[in-house]
């Protein structure tokens, strides 16, 4: 049986605190120097897949717009009031009038109704796009991203409900805009005038309707760009939340202090 030799002791480690916490922190230096390339790749790697979500969900809202803009131009149509039978009938007598100001009624509450039903699948559309795109997002970024798993589903999980939540007010305030552009032209097409025996002006009315179908589009527009910069804005935060700690971070190179150090080497030593 082996014994310590006579007057000998057990080895101890050097009662230098400072000194072994520096030790410490130049071997993370060297840690992070060689990690801090392969987190930047996987960030940029977050960062190009969060770029493909945006342009993944860019054909909805442009689709959107084109959408917008050609059941205006039906709408339109459907209210033209300068023709030469209309005109003829506005400025025929009180009773003719008076049937095509109803008649034109009755299209406004007609289109106005298919226009919202017709939205209603680009909505729908637009959210189950997003929870399906998000999602594949979830899937590309799982291996790359810096963030721990958790902290990665935590922030994909509230960009979903975000976008959705953005999409669906959306669509309430597009349902808004066309109950305020039904409402305007109803009010449009009343009928002023023809109480004193002529119908109203045909240019002054079409150049109303067209006012209003114009303010229409431009706030429908407004609304839907809005939704496109708050996808930005959305996916630039969660791009934010998902970066790796910045060179020098507690995150990335925790700080010893005396009394942990001091910890540390009384185990050792024990």
């Amino acid at each position: 049986k082996l014994r310590p030799l006579s007057g000998s002791e057990a080895p101890r480690l050097p009662q230098d605190p400072a000194g072994m916490r520096q030790q410490l922190q130049e071997e993370l230096e060297e840690v992070k120097a060689r990690l801090q390339p392969y987190m930047a790749e996987a960030h940029e790697l977050v960062g190009w897949n969060l770029e493909g979500l945006r342009q993944q969900l860019k054909p909805y809202t442009m689709d959107l717009m084109e959408q917008v803009a050609l059941r205006v131009q039906e709408l339109q149509e459907q209210l033209r009031v300068v023709g030469e039978d209309t005109k003829a009938q506005l400025l025929g007598g009180v009773d003719e009038a008076r049937a095509l100001l109803q008649e034109l009624q009755s299209r406004v509450v007609n289109h106005t109704g298919r226009f919202r039903e017709f939205f209603h699948p680009y909505a729908e559309s637009l959210v189950s796009g997003i929870g399906r795109h998000v999602q594949e997002l979830h899937r590309r970024v799982a291996s790359h991203a810096p963030a721990s798993p958790a902290r990665l589903s935590r922030c994909v999980q509230v960009l979903s409900r975000k976008l959705t939540l953005k999409a669906k007010a959306l669509h309430t305030r597009i349902q808004q805009n066309l109950d305020q552009l039904r409402d305007e032209l109803s009010r449009a097409f009343a009928g002023t005038g023809t109480e004193e025996g002529a119908g109203p002006d045909p240019q002054m009315l079409s150049e109303e309707v067209r006012q209003r179908l114009q303010a229409f589009r431009q706030d429908t527009y407004l609304q839907i760009a809005a939704f496109t910069r708050a996808i930005d804005q959305e996916t630039e935060e969660v791009q934010q939340q998902l970066a790796p700690p910045p060179p020098g971070h507690s995150a990335f190179t925790p700080e010893f202090q005396q009394t942990d150090s001091g910890k540390v080497l009384s185990k050792l030593q024990a």
